[in-house]
């Protein structure tokens, strides 16, 4: 009988930690029972998983508990999740007008925030400045706070071959590594994707896609774009820019946009556009939030606007359920909640996918809202520390 070399069981073993520690990155806090089910590896090596990374202090053992597996009586099992040294990290989200600060403790608990309106498309190097400004202030406003890693935000895609944002997107972060910019700037590891993904990401975990396998996260704002989630991993795609659903072309002489083409869904239903078309009506100036009552208030331009809306947007999105076929639709943004989107992305739904495909699919608004973002960026950073000190062990 041949016997395994001692360095390949090392690497086993090591592969097997990471296994798990992905897993719970990727779900939140589980039961040695789901964990189990979802590596792949056998109980008695998850037990003895756990039992290692507890001792190297990589999880914590949970006061809560979870349910008896197939609504059994016995007793509920015990949860594991990852854990952190003592501090805790900070979520950035940077939007196209915005940029907010969370800081949570090591279990993803939001202590602090802030948030200053800036135009970040233009301003790159002074909108990191801005990020470290608020930073520090929320650092500050906890006591005895210590920041052991951030996650990082950006409304465009990342090149994973580069760590570059995207810069025909967003021209003025051109020569810009965020990751590596941002953490020579406050001396702790930075992690980052863009906000489509870190919505979906959130929406996994804490919010409208707990229990879903696979699911598309909309997220309607400044920009629009999908974060895709396959086997309850936010996939990327080759490059990173998988999901760049508001670049598709839908009118062919339309308006120019960002991206250099012209004729992208992002020009026809962003927020700002839609606010733009309906404010010629209105004596005040429109809002989002605005927007929002004047639907519930059953204002028929607005629901019009926005259920045509939702149609545009709907059409592309036949075609990505037609090829993924999703369980699940989770709108977010501003206009997440809005009636009027959801009716208009459904009948687009009913009338260009697949029968079976549509019936299948579920529309429904995100959990988190705006702050799926923060959230999001808050989990990266969480799992990106946990993984850090892994494989410093």
């Amino acid at each position: 009988m041949t016997q395994t070399e001692p360095g390949a069981l090392v690497r086993l073993r090591a592969a097997n930690r990471r296994s798990v520690l992905r897993a719970l990155a990727q779900d939140g806090a589980c039961s040695r029972a789901d964990l189990a089910r979802r590596t792949g590896l056998s109980p008695t090596t998850i037990s003895s998983l756990v039992r290692d990374l507890l001792s190297d202090g990589l999880l914590t053992q949970r006061p809560d508990c979870g349910t008896p597996h197939k609504g059994g009586s016995g007793r509920p099992p015990r949860m594991v999740a990852l854990s952190m040294p003592a501090g805790g990290v900070a979520g950035i989200d940077i939007g196209h007008r915005h940029v907010r600060v969370a800081i949570a403790d090591r279990t993803g608990t939001v202590l602090h925030e802030e948030e200053r309106k800036i135009d970040a498309d233009e301003r790159g190097p002074r909108t990191l400045d801005v990020a470290v400004d608020l930073l520090d202030q929320s650092v500050a406003s906890v006591d005895g706070f210590t920041l052991v890693g951030v996650g990082l935000c950006v409304p465009a895609p990342i090149d994973r071959r580069s760590a570059r944002i995207s810069t025909d997107i967003m021209p003025g972060w051109r020569g810009v590594v965020p990751v590596e910019d941002l953490a020579s700037r406050i001396n702790v590891p930075v992690m980052a994707d863009n906000d489509a993904n870190l919505g979906a990401l959130a929406e996994l975990h804490r919010g409208a896609g707990r229990g879903a396998h696979d699911f598309i996260y909309l997220k309607l704002a400044s920009g629009l774009g999908a974060g895709l989630v396959i086997g309850r991993q936010v996939y990327k795609g080759s490059t990173g820019h998988a999901g760049e659903i508001g670049h598709v072309r839908v009118r062919e002489h339309g308006a120019v946009c960002r991206c250099g083409n012209r004729g992208c869904l992002e020009t026809e239903v962003s927020v700002p556009r839609l606010i733009e078309l309906l404010q010629p009506a209105y004596d005040i100036a429109l809002k989002p939030a605005t927007v929002e009552q004047l639907e519930r208030d059953g204002d028929p331009g607005v629901r019009r606007v926005l259920e045509e809306a939702g149609g545009a947007v709907g059409r592309v999105l036949a075609d990505l359920c037609n090829t993924l076929n999703p369980s699940l639709v989770i709108i977010g943004g501003p206009f997440g909640r809005s009636a009027a989107i959801h009716r208009g992305l459904q009948a687009a739904l009913d009338r260009y996918a697949q029968p079976d495909i549509a019936q299948a699919v579920d529309i429904v608004s995100g959990e988190l809202g705006i702050e799926a973002q923060v959230r999001g960026a808050i989990d990266l950073a969480v799992a990106g520390v946990a993984h850090l000190r892994d494989a410093q062990l």
